[in-house]
């Protein structure tokens, strides 16, 4: 399959660099929402990030893009084409762990997995496979979690925690990060059901190391535990983030439309109108069923 979706950091210094190629070439610049610009020419699309930053290239001629014209240009070297060489670690089998709705206050938080070998590995990433929260469209997001389930050798688990389980288990807790180590064990001790020899798991950083170990030893489950930051540019992570965000639309979608008002993601003034809207339609008993409670914003509403 040629490659669709491309993703790199760059430096600050790359991002005049690019736009004055992607001049040159005739590109039609736009402007988008947290990037310093995006343009695009024929099926070829190119944004430049301001956090980072990074380029995200996308489109049918990628591939020709970045080996032509992003690599030899800017930045310097061949990497795509060569990630087993560049990152042996991510074609070797093990279990990518990442989650959805964390920040939201509305809506359950989603914690999936998925193992990944060299084979796979590689078919994901042709197949455009990317950390969910670059993917704007939730039917790109369906799109890719089918293909995910699909991919031959590739073993994948998701547990979803409803906001009133969720309240329960922070009251339990006390702690968001011991809660996400119950969660983040309870996913690897599935997939460890499905592939026992998987020697490692790898996920996002939340806590110290030793947070997760402790819940992943009452489950009996022995791998090397790695943790770091930007994870999920990780395969396996990747495609665990987009099963998760997956799950998470649905639930927003399937409680906006039971509720009658639409639930919106994140936090902040929007989410606060909303709250609102809920109240008056079902009375106060309905906000612990959509939202997590120790949010400030339960205060606020």
């Amino acid at each position: 399959m040629s490659l669709h979706s491309y993703t790199s950091p760059i430096q600050v210094g790359d991002v005049e660099k690019i736009r004055r190629l992607l001049d040159d070439a005739g590109f039609e610049f736009s402007s988008k929402p947290y990037a310093h610009f995006s343009a695009k020419k024929g099926k070829l699309n190119v944004t430049v990030y301001e956090k980072g930053p990074k380029v995200l290239v996308q489109g049918k001629e990628t591939e020709d893009f970045v080996k032509f014209t992003l690599e030899p240009e800017v930045l310097g070297e061949a990497k795509l084409g060569y990630e087993e060489v560049n990152q042996p670690e991510m074609f070797e089998p093990h279990f990518g762990i990442d989650e959805s709705g964390k920040g939201d206050f509305f809506g359950p938080l989603v914690i999936a997995g998925a193992y990944t070998d060299a084979a796979s590995t590689r078919a994901l990433m042709d197949a455009g496979v990317m950390d969910s929260k670059r993917i704007t469209s939730a039917a790109k997001i369906a799109k890719l979690a089918t293909m995910i389930r699909q991919t031959r050798g590739v073993k994948y688990d998701v547990v979803s925690i409803g906001p009133e389980s969720y309240n329960r288990l922070y009251g339990s807790f006390k702690n968001l990060n011991r809660l996400l180590a119950w969660g983040h064990s309870k996913v690897i001790a599935n997939l460890a059901e499905m592939v026992p020899d998987c020697p490692r798991a790898l996920s996002d950083q939340f806590a110290r190391k030793e947070v997760l170990e402790r819940e992943l030893a009452k489950h009996g489950v022995n791998l090397e535990l790695q943790q770091r930051t930007k994870g999920e540019s990780d395969v396996a992570v990747a495609a665990a983030s987009i099963l998760a965000r997956e799950r998470f639309v649905q639930w927003m979608d399937q409680s906006s439309e039971k509720s009658g008002v639409k639930i919106p993601l994140g936090a902040g003034p929007h989410v606060l109108e909303a709250a609102r809207a809920l109240i008056a339609a079902h009375g106060e008993e309905i906000l612990p069923k959509v939202a997590k409670m120790h949010f400030k914003t339960a205060q606020e509403v």
